[in-house]
């Protein structure tokens, strides 16, 4: 059955940046192919919105804020355990800057993530420590909108944790497989794509939504 875009309906491009695409220092395989697809649906959804990673310089989330840890590992920061990443999408850097292949002209809105230093930011509706919201709840619910389509960047991180706090503050959430692409460590892709059929998070692809060019 193919669903209809209307006017409750957001598309969320999620973290569609340099960084993690080809030849970005934390680049998510095949992360580039994201971005056709999303400008196809871009075309469609009457509304549309995107996400950016916006590290300072120094951000805690990085291995190279701890010294002796690479990488990949893991720190206990004031919420808890955090993976360590590469420095990625330090702000005015071009690894932080949109994709050039992705075309959004429509895009209503820029939310800024993970600019505090002492926490990441996966969620685009929550900062790590899980207290500390960004702002978009408010945003949808003000403006109207009941489901959220989600795609972009990394399936298996940002994009998971936006879907869980999208369907648990009580929009329908949809994630679009062929518009995500995951980082896929040590088997966290498909521990993702479960976790989210769980907690009810619908799973369709582009073909699904009516109007989508092929």
């Amino acid at each position: 059955m193919l669903i209809t875009p209307v006017e409750s309906d957001i598309l969320i491009a999620v973290d569609m940046q340099n960084d993690f695409c080809p030849g970005g220092v934390l680049a998510v395989p095949d992360g580039g192919a994201a971005a056709p697809v999303i400008n196809r649906l871009a075309d469609i959804f009457r509304h549309v919105i995107a996400t950016q990673d916006w590290h300072p310089a120094g951000h805690r989330s990085f291995a190279s804020a701890h010294p002796g840890k690479k990488p990949f590992d893991t720190a206990e920061l004031s919420y808890g355990p955090q993976i360590l990443w590469p420095d990625h999408c330090v702000q005015e850097t071009r690894g932080a800057e949109f994709y050039p292949a992705l075309n959004t002209p429509r895009c209503e809105l820029v939310l800024r993530k993970g600019f505090r230093e002492q926490i990441d930011s996966y969620s685009a509706f929550f900062e790590n420590d899980r207290l500390t919201p960004t702002g978009l709840e408010g945003y949808l619910r003000e403006r109207g909108f009941t489901r959220i389509f989600l795609a972009g960047l990394a399936a298996d991180f940002c994009v998971l944790y936006s879907a869980l706090d999208a369907q648990r503050a009580g929009f329908e959430t949809f994630v679009i497989e062929d518009a995500c692409r995951g980082i896929d460590l040590n088997g966290s892709l498909a521990a993702a794509w479960a976790t989210m059929e769980k907690a009810g998070v619908r799973r369709i692809a582009s073909a699904d939504i009516a109007g989508v060019a092929r």
